[in-house]
C-alpha cells in the first residue's frame, strides 16, 4: 500500500473535477490518475488540461484502477455498481460520494467483502476548502483509511466518522454552504439598504464570514466566547445580536440542519 495506487474517477462533474484538481495540486502522479465521463469530450478536455489519462469505458476504468471514486448522482450509482460488479475486485477501494446511498446498500449490490467507503464532501472543495466525512465498512485496513483521508484532505479537510453520523454531516456541512450563502446575501442586502454598492457589500460580507470561520478554526475558542469579544456593553453588536435572537436565527439554523439530516435519512430508505 505504500506504493502509489492508480485512482480512477467515474464521473467528472463539479465534485469529480474538484477531487481531480485537489490531487493534482497535492502532487499525486498524473500518470496514476484515470478519468471516465459519460460525455467523452469532457474527459478528453480535462485529460489535456491536467495531464491525466481519459478512459473510454467504465469497464476499462474498473480494470485499470486500484481506487475508484464514484462521483455520480445517487439515482445513477446503483445501476453503475450493478453493471461493474463482474469486474470490481475485493482488493480495490471503492469510494462513493453519492448522498443517501448507504454502505449496506452498496454491499447489497456488490458484496460484504468489497472495500467500501461512503464520503460526504461539500462544494467548497472546488476552491480547496472542502469538508468531507469518511465512513467505511469492515474489510478496510488502516493504510487504506489513511489513503482515502489523504485524497479528501488534498482539497480541504476530511474526518473519519461513524456512518450513523452521515445524516448530521449532510445538515452541518453537505447542505450548509447554501445556508451560509443565504447569510452572506442577507448581510450584503442589509449593507446595500444602507447605501453600499452591491459589489462592495458582497466583498465585505464574504470576507467577514471567511475571517470569522478562520477565527473559530485557528483559535479553537468557543464561538460564544468569540461572539462575546465583539459585543461591547450597550453597543451596536449586542443590539444586532438581540435582533437576530428575537427573530429566531439560532432556532431556524438548528431546524435547518435537522431537516436536511432527516431528508437524507429518507433518501437512504427509499
Amino acid at each position: 500500500m505504500s506504493a502509489v495506487r492508480k485512482i480512477g474517477f467515474y464521473g467528472m462533474g463539479n465534485m469529480g473535477q474538484a477531487m481531480l484538481k485537489g490531487l493534482v495540486k497535492a502532487g499525486y502522479p498524473v500518470d496514476d490518475l484515470l478519468i471516465y465521463n459519460r460525455h467523452g469530450a469532457v474527459a478528453e478536455k480535462l485529460a489535456a488540461e491536467y495531464g491525466v489519462t481519459a478512459i473510454q469505458t467504465p469497464e476499462e476504468l474498473a480494470k485499470a484502477s486500484q481506487v475508484i471514486l464514484f462521483a455520480v448522482k445517487p439515482a445513477i450509482l446503483p445501476g453503475v455498481l450493478q453493471a461493474l460488479a463482474p469486474v470490481l475486485t475485493k482488493e480495490q477501494s471503492l469510494i462513493s460520494v453519492a448522498a443517501g446511498i448507504s454502505l449496506g446498500q452498496m454491499a447489497d449490490l456488490l458484496s460484504q467483502e468489497h472495500k467500501l467507503f461512503r464520503v460526504m464532501p461539500n462544494t467548497p472543495a472546488l476552491v480547496g476548502e472542502g469538508m468531507s466525512a469518511v465512513a467505511h465498512n469492515e474489510p478496510i485496513t488502516l493504510e487504506e483509511v489513511q489513503e482515502v483521508l489523504g485524497i479528501f484532505n488534498s482539497f480541504g479537510k476530511a474526518e473519519l466518522v461513524e456512518e450513523k453520523l452521515i445524516d448530521a454531516v449532510v445538515g452541518v456541512a453537505g447542505s450548509a454552504p447554501a445556508y451560509v450563502y443565504l447569510f452572506i446575501e442577507a448581510l450584503a442586502d442589509g449593507a446595500v439598504s444602507e447605501g453600499m454598492s452591491r459589489e462592495m457589500a458582497y466583498e465585505f460580507a464574504a470576507q467577514t464570514v471567511l475571517g470569522s470561520a478562520q477565527m473559530v478554526l485557528k483559535t479553537k475558542a468557543h464561538p460564544g466566547a468569540l461572539k462575546d469579544q465583539v459585543t461591547s456593553p450597550g453597543g451596536t453588536t449586542i443590539a444586532a445580536v438581540k435582533e437576530l435572537e428575537d427573530r429566531g436565527l439560532r432556532s431556524a439554523v438548528i431546524n435547518a440542519v435537522k431537516v436536511a439530516a432527516q431528508k437524507n435519512r429518507e433518501m437512504s430508505q427509499q
